[in-house]
């Protein structure tokens, strides 16, 4: 019987690569839009806005519907919010959390009763490198990424006993539309917005050169068919993969100006 996967947020990026690339592997794909997209070949396209619980629920009921079953749940889909704590909108960051963490959880809850029943089933959920270390200026993309780091190793052991695997996903830059989708909120005559543009050169030029999602969509497809797979997977380049390790074993006062220094932020000199 062919595994049915269920991925979010396929009209481009990490999401459209994977559910192509394993629709062609002969998997049973599923993907979710939130807006009219041109057809993707092999993949069933259901429509999905994370914001809205009713939404979330019609889509999984279509699903079940059809396949009785879901496999592999791939939490790909979310949005991204740049620009200081500061002068940050409310309804952006509510919508930044409701999108990256909130939506997912209620998907979540939507489709664990079948995944209990089969007694297996595996879940995929996106962080980030953002989700490891607070990355400046974009706050609450990494507020968010840090709830389904916490969240993810709560629900890895919750679900132990019913053979439902949690792995966690953790790309470093990559060339995808979230540069160009990104919501940066800023006062360009306010005090931030010196430091913002240089700060935002830098993680813009970093996406631009970084890997292809093809990259990311061949990983997943290694995860989905790996028989015992790993809590966590970091996908990023070198320099990123040391920067993580540098995290974890350095004290914070030490890497935390060697992350501002690279975002181009300096500390104030003393009167």
């Amino acid at each position: 019987m062919k595994k049915v996967i269920l991925i979010t947020g396929v009209s481009s990026g990490f999401g459209k690569e994977a559910a192509v690339l394993m629709a062609q592997a002969g998997y049973t794909v599923y993907g979710t839009v939130r807006k009219t997209v041109k057809p993707l070949q092999g993949v069933n396209i259901l429509y999905m806005d994370l914001t809205q619980p009713a939404s979330i629920d019609k889509a999984v009921a279509e699903l079940l519907e059809r396949e009785k079953r879901i496999d592999v749940l791939i939490n790909n889909a979310g949005m991204h919010l740049g620009g200081p704590i500061e002068e940050a909108p409310s309804e952006l960051y509510r919508r930044q959390l409701d999108t990256n963490l909130h939506g997912m959880v209620h998907l979540l809850q939507a489709v664990l009763p079948t995944m209990r029943a089969q007694n297996k089933g595996l879940i995929i959920n996106f962080s980030s490198i953002g989700g490891l270390m607070g990355l400046p200026f974009q706050a609450f993309y990494s507020a968010s990424k840090f709830a389904i780091e916490g969240l993810s190793e709560a629900l890895r052991m919750e679900l132990r006993a019913f053979g439902i695997k949690v792995v966690l996903v953790n790309p470093g830059d990559f060339h995808t539309s979230n540069t160009a989708n990104r919501i940066n909120v800023c006062d360009q005559k306010g005090p931030y917005a010196r430091q913002f543009e240089i700060s935002k050169a830098r993680f813009e030029s970093d996406e631009t050169a970084g890997g292809q999602p093809a990259v990311m969509a061949r990983k997943l497809l290694k995860i989905i068919a790996a028989k015992h797979p790993r809590h966590r997977y970091v996908v990023a380049a070198p320099d990123q993969k040391l920067a993580v390790l540098l995290k974890r074993i350095l004290p914070s006062d030490w890497f935390m100006p060697i992350l501002a220094s690279y975002y181009g932020i300096k500390k104030r000199a003393s009167n």
